[in-house]
């Protein structure tokens, strides 16, 4: 991508960030990325964890530099990734500082108090901006020194926002992006997406965390007569060591129960699109959602999404017009999810007019889109 006289150099800061991660913060910065790389700016990432060997370009002008924090593996919990950070703080700032200068650079966007390191307490220079991301509300010891020093702060949504009114009154709402312009993909062809609900499976894609609800939907399973497909993977954090392995072999236990549900593994950014498309309904069984990107995902490919009326998922859904036809109260369970998703596919014509619906909605979070708000916010 060809930068001009007045492009930003926007270094964004996410100490667990990989392609391909299953998790939302990697994935956001990401999509952030690419959409200021797309207006002609100079974004990079600056992460701690290894990176594949791949040479191919998944983020077509985004630099990827490396940090370096001692004495972490990943994946690895807040506690282990706190300790490291606090014991190497100087060190870190440094090392960000070095990079402010390599790539010239105007703005840091910390991406999260702890994983994006916005607790740092060391110094930078005086026309760097310093901008904090509250993708999750952070833990108390993180926020205090991570909100004193932003000179911005942003959410993903209002919900987060909202959350966070015991700690920071002033911030502005950036939604996370798409990958792509949704709009660069045909809508929803009529004929297909008949064939779909009658024949399709309901699909699930979601990270392996206990919040993801995705072993209390398994759980209501075994009478369901459609098939389920459910992608699950783990990312390089963890709510203890190994918490991961053991909610996958729940999982794994429960999907042998159910004979019309397959369990898989991680798919790539670049196929996610696809499979979401190829599915009559997306199910997010999330018990809670800052934001939702695999809602956003599926209602990019015009997948009509199911889920729980939490968190920022009815501000995603809601816009459609279709929310009563797709969000369910919490206290239903998840058969109030199987519920909801069987009364949409019996309804053909409701059906329908719901994936040209949440396919126009999507057309919101193009990246160029988001990448002018994230600007306008930080300037």
């Amino acid at each position: 991508m060809t930068t001009t006289a007045t492009s930003r150099g926007v270094l964004l800061v996410l100490a667990s960030w990989t392609p391909d991660a299953p998790a939302g913060i990697e994935r956001a910065t990401a999509a952030l990325a690419l959409g200021l790389a797309q207006a002609g700016h100079r974004p990079v990432i600056a992460t701690a964890a290894p990176q594949p060997d791949s040479d191919s370009q998944l983020l077509p002008g985004v630099t990827v530099d490396h940090l370096t924090i001692s004495g972490i593996t990943f994946p690895c919990d807040d506690q282990a990734l706190r300790k490291a950070v606090t014991r190497q703080d100087g060190s870190l700032a440094a090392q960000i500082n070095a990079m402010a200068l390599r790539h010239r650079i105007d703005t840091v966007l910390f991406t999260d108090a702890l994983w994006g390191l916005g607790r740092l307490r060391g110094e930078f220079p005086a026309h760097v901006r310093r901008a904090l991301a509250v993708h999750v509300p952070p833990h108390i010891v993180d926020a205090g020194p991570a909100v004193a020093r932003a000179t911005r702060i942003l959410f993903p949504s209002r919900s987060v926002q909202q959350q966070a009114f015991d700690w920071v009154v002033l911030g502005q709402v950036v939604p996370n992006a798409l990958m792509s312009d949704p709009t660069a993909r045909p809508a929803p062809h009529a004929a297909r997406r008949e064939a779909l609900r009658r024949n399709a499976p309901i699909r699930v894609l979601a990270r392996l965390g206990p919040e993801k609800g995705v072993a209390d939907l398994l759980e209501a399973l075994p009478t369901f007569d459609r098939t389920v497909e459910i992608a699950l993977a783990s990312a390089g954090f963890e709510d203890q060591d190994g918490s991961q392995g053991h909610l996958l072999d729940r999982c794994r236990h429960l999907a042998d129960q159910c004979p019309n549900v397959s369990l898989r593994g991680a798919l790539p950014w670049s196929d996610v699109p696809d499979w979401l498309a190829g599915a009559a309904a997306v199910i997010v069984p999330s018990h809670k959602e800052t934001f939702g990107l695999v809602a956003l995902e599926a209602m990019s490919v015009g997948t009509p999404v199911i889920a729980y009326r939490v968190g920022n998922l009815p501000d995603l859904i809601e816009p459609t017009g279709h929310g009563e036809h797709l969000l369910t109260d919490h206290d239903t369970g998840p058969q109030g999810l199987l519920k909801t998703a069987t009364a949409l596919l019996d309804d053909a014509i409701l059906y329908g007019a719901t994936t040209q619906a949440v396919y126009r909605r999507a057309g919101d979070f193009a990246p160029h889109r988001i990448a002018e708000l994230f600007l306008e916010a930080v300037s």
